[in-house]
């Protein structure tokens, strides 16, 4: 990358909101050129007034991708960062998700992340250099009852990245993980929402309930943390000389995905059903 980021470019997937909002404005004030993307335009409309490039892409139509990132080359001659921040929640019973849903889940989640790195990476390995920055969760780490398919993809962001970060770093293409913690958004509420439109009545109405007051409760200000502390710890990555593979952040992260990694399954498995209601 280049020793100014003014001539930095960078692509910002899922910007019409929370994350990648905010991001969009702390790259931007950074001194980046920065393009913010996602399907609802005119959500993004502040962006734009503010100097950020915008325009639309679906990260399930591959005719979008790919004219997106032409784009954007073509507009500015070389692309420095891609941050794959688009993805959403999709929660419910296992039983009670339909196939289709739980294959959408993954096409955006895991495969639209993983067709714009494609795309991305020929640009930057004949530039010799690029950052890759992933948006993953501390939901990659452990795991919740009702949350199997969202966990599923967000593993999958997190192995997929590590090996990504083992092809591309002979050609100067540094790949970095963000795993977020609770973040007041958007997504807590569309995820929550369809686990009672899934799992609300029938064989796990009761304890879908309850799972899902858990999940209100983390939009509290006392267990959440804002879209703006992200964007601070990407735009960390995005500019560090020597970034870490990845970065936890926000309230808990640290904390839980430390917790996995040093407590035996039966015993997380216990504090996570104790936290949900579902012994």
């Amino acid at each position: 990358m280049t020793s100014s980021a003014t001539s930095r470019v960078a692509l910002v997937t899922g910007g019409s909101s929370g994350i990648g909002e905010a991001t969009a404005r702390a790259l931007l004030a950074q001194g980046f050129t920065v393009y913010a993307v996602a399907r609802r335009v005119d959500k993004m409309a502040g962006l734009e007034a503010e100097g950020v490039h915008t325009f639309a892409m679906d990260v399930t139509d591959d005719d979008s991708m790919v004219a997106g990132i032409a784009r954007t080359v073509d507009e500015q001659g070389r692309i420095d960062v891609l941050i794959n921040n688009a993805g959403y929640g999709s929660y419910g019973a296992v039983e009670d998700v339909p196939i289709d849903e739980a294959r959408r889940q993954f096409e955006v989640n895991v495969f639209g992340l993983a067709r714009l790195v494609q795309l991305v990476t020929p640009h930057m390995r004949a530039q010799g250099s690029g950052r890759i920055i992933n948006i993953s969760s501390i939901g990659g780490k452990f795991y919740e009852p009702f949350g199997a398919w969202y966990h599923a993809t967000k593993f999958a962001v997190e192995g997929f990245s590590d090996s990504l970060r083992m092809e591309l770093r002979p050609f100067g293409i540094k790949v970095v993980l963000i795993e977020p913690g609770p973040i007041r958004t958007e997504w807590n509420e569309i995820a929550r929402d369809s686990l009672l439109e899934r799992s609300g009545d029938g064989a796990y109405a009761d304890h879908a309930r309850r799972a899902h007051a858990v999940l209100t409760r983390f939009d509290e200000p006392s267990r959440a943390s804002t879209p703006e502390e992200v964007a601070d710890k990407i735009v960390k990555a995005a500019v560090a000389r020597r970034p870490a593979a990845r970065y936890p952040v926000g309230r808990g992260a640290r904390v839980i995905t430390t917790s996995r990694d040093l407590l035996p399954d039966r015993v997380f498995d216990e504090v996570v059903s104790r936290t949900f209601g579902t012994r």
